[in-house]
């Protein structure tokens, strides 16, 4: 038996090649991709950033249901500012309830997670720093070479 990388001859009990140190039998060392390696982290990334934009979004939800009776001498401001309220506040929950189960269904290997995580994280390039950050993250551990055929791998497994 002979070493594939340098042509040592071995004896069939090693299990590194005692002149270039390569594993004989690729069992004995298992490589984790980079989506195996990263996939759990981009999940809890994506579920903390869902949070806390749920903890943004609830006090404005709550100020735009209450300024109505606030603002009430100018009929102007006292119509907009609750819609307008409401709706950035609608908006951020939309977005933390998708970042929270993007998250969720990632670290679950749902199969259709990675492709809702790749639109989202597209979408997050466009909200420095933090935002660009985490999409560019998720962008580089979901897009890789074999990234979508090993995905499809792992929500089988699952």
């Amino acid at each position: 038996m002979f070493c594939n990388s340098c042509g040592t001859e071995l004896q069939p009990t090693f299990n590194l090649c005692p002149r270039c140190g390569r594993p004989m039998h690729e069992s004995a060392m298992p490589r984790r991709s980079r989506l195996q390696h990263h996939l759990p982290m981009v999940g809890m990334l994506w579920i903390v950033v869902g949070v806390l934009l749920l903890l943004c979004a609830l006090p404005i939800l709550l100020v735009g249901n209450v300024a109505h009776f606030v603002i009430n001498d100018n009929p102007f401001p006292g119509i907009l500012g609750p819609v307008v309220l409401s709706a950035l506040g609608g908006s951020l929950l939309l977005i933390a309830v998708g970042g929270i189960l993007v998250g969720w269904g990632l670290r679950n290997h749902e199969p259709w997670a990675r492709s809702v995580a790749v639109v989202l994280a597209i979408l997050a390039l466009f909200h420095p720093p933090f935002g660009t950050a985490l999409g560019i993250y998720t962008l580089w551990v979901l897009l890789s070479d074999e990234g979508g055929a090993e995905y499809r791998r792992m929500t089988a497994a699952s």
